[in-house]
């Protein structure tokens, strides 16, 4: 596994549609499926071509007892730069500011949870970092190409203190 960036985030606006979903009852290709019509309807967009997947967890979450049946909401979003304008059906939502370590993942979605188990199992404890409870998220550019392509990129954006 190659480092992270370390990243400190300033506020981002985001304008998404938002579920409550776990791992195992994953709802993620129909959050996308139906904001996606929607994207042209948000005004003031930062980067059109860039797609905004976030997580956010209960406070105290600990990636060591994640089950694919723990909840969370699950964001698809634009990021904006204001909130003065909402579509109807979609939600507003700011990703406050702090440090990140940020991972370039490449490959099939399915490889995607073994990612992760590297980051939280073995990078994060022997980092001098820890988690911390903000929105975790994943930044999908023109690199990524969709979850069947092994060639796709996304950039996994983790919260640490």
């Amino acid at each position: 596994m190659t480092e992270p960036k370390i990243v400190e985030l300033t506020p981002r606006k985001l304008i998404g549609a938002m579920i409550q979903t776990n791992l195992a009852e994953n709802k993620t290709k129909e959050l996308w499926q139906g904001f996606g019509p929607k994207i042209r309807l948000i005004e003031n967009k930062v980067d059109p071509v860039e797609k905004w997947s976030v997580e956010i967890y209960d406070p105290g979450f600990d990636p060591i007892k994640f089950t694919p049946h723990t909840l969370f909401d699950k964001w698809a979003a634009i990021e904006v730069s204001d909130h003065e304008t909402v579509p109807d059906g979609l939600k507003e939502l700011v990703i406050p500011a702090g440090k990140y370590a940020v991972f370039t993942f490449k490959g099939l979605h399915s490889d995607a949870v073994a990612f992760m188990g590297q980051i939280f199992g073995l990078w994060l404890p022997a980092s001098d970092y820890e988690l911390d409870d903000r929105p975790h998220f994943e930044i999908m550019d023109p690199n990524y190409h969709g979850p069947f392509d092994p060639e796709s990129e996304e950039d996994f954006w983790i919260p640490i203190r």
